[in-house]
């Protein structure tokens, strides 16, 4: 051997050394050692050079990727011997339906190995870590990996969260529209029953946050909350219901004044009163923050029937006073007064004037 990177590490009559530094693929083959006795010694050995793998690359990458659209990732190494082993990585789980591809290099001795991912992308793929490892004995168990980070651009997805799920009349609920995509979507836009929120005074937007105060029937309808990027827009729907409150105290004041009205004078004074006091004590349910009252429709009805029986109260005692105006006499009563019998009663009617100037017949 005659190279100067071959050198003689130790020589002895029993032992002979050497050292090959910075080897290469020419390196390998069949080594022979020979004692020259009679007859001649010697001994074979074939010598293995590996390949080493150069660090790989991916290609094919082009950002930012649409959603839905189609990529196609390929990692290549060459110099190998034998040929590497590559495999694919997405967030440190395997992917194991890839395309493997083995070549030999031109010196014929070693190999170039390439593998492609194919995938669609998705939003649930942005900002995931795609690593390619190449695994080979020559590198003593560390693999050598190369590393790409997806940006994956996609319309905007839109959800609302409610603050209350039994919404009722005088209170207030807050709903906020949650809107993630890439690029980052604009500031939303706040719809009710496909228009402008009709009461901008109770119904505040702030940012994402819809806020409706003094909740009453009049705020039932269909909420949207519309968000877009440059790639796309989305929308979602909230039903707001508002209940109604219930009021324990409305049987204990409102019916009583009902039952005990009847059809005399005094009564019915009591009834007007106390109807007028019970009418001017109901508020609005809506008149301050967070105060509850009865549905609205139910007051009216009481009210209504309230109104009917005192009128009914009126026009029976109006007509009581009216056919009751005094006492009066007939014809037929004049000088009844000092008459001993009822014949000399109506002989005195007919024919006597005595008092009849002081009494006289009205008709009204």
């Amino acid at each position: 051997l005659r190279d100067n990177r071959i050198e003689l590490v130790r020589a002895s009559w029993h032992e002979l050394s050497i050292s090959v530094s910075d080897v290469s693929l020419s390196d390998e083959g069949q080594y022979t050692c020979s004692l020259f006795t009679m007859p001649v010694k010697t001994s074979k050995a074939f010598l293995t050079v590996l390949g080493v793998p150069e660090k790989p690359q991916i290609t094919g990458f082009t950002s930012p990727v649409m959603e839905g659209e189609r990529m196609q990732l390929t990692c290549k190494t060459s110099g190998s011997k034998p040929a590497a082993d590559i495999r694919w990585f997405k967030n440190d789980k395997e992917v194991k339906d890839v395309k493997y591809l083995k070549e030999e290099d031109a010196n014929r001795k070693t190999f170039t190995v390439s593998s492609t991912l194919d995938f669609l992308a998705d939003r649930s793929d942005d900002g995931a870590v795609v690593s390619c490892r190449v695994d080979h004995e020559s590198l003593n168990s560390t693999p050598q990996i190369a590393m790409q980070v997806l940006e994956i651009h996609y319309t905007p997805l839109v959800k609302i969260i409610s603050s209350n799920s039994w919404p009722e009349e005088g209170q207030t609920i807050i709903l906020t529209c949650e809107s993630k995509g890439k690029p980052v979507p604009e500031p939303v836009l706040w719809t009710k029953d496909g228009g402008e929120l009709p009461d901008p005074e109770r119904m505040v937007v702030n940012g994402r946050v819809l806020s409706i105060s003094f909740l009453n029937k009049t705020d039932n309808g269909t909420y949207r909350c519309e968000a877009k990027n440059p790639i796309g827009r989305n929308s979602t729907e909230y039903v707001l219901i508002v209940h109604d409150v219930f009021n324990t105290l409305l049987p204990t004041t409102v019916i009583p004044s009902l039952t005990t009205a009847t059809v005399t004078t005094t009564v019915a004074l009591t009834a007007s009163t106390t109807t007028s006091a019970t009418a001017t004590s109901i508020r609005d349910p809506n008149a301050l923050a967070g105060q509850t009252g009865p549905d609205h429709a139910l007051i009216g009805g009481i009210v209504a029937v309230v109104v009917f029986v005192t009128l009914c109260s009126i026009i029976l005692l109006g007509r009581y006073l009216a056919r009751h105006k005094g006492t009066y006499l007939t014809n037929e009563a004049k000088g009844a007064e000092d008459a001993p019998d009822a014949d000399t009663a109506i002989i005195n009617a007919e024919g006597s004037q005595v008092n009849a100037e002081e009494k006289k017949e009205y008709f009204i």
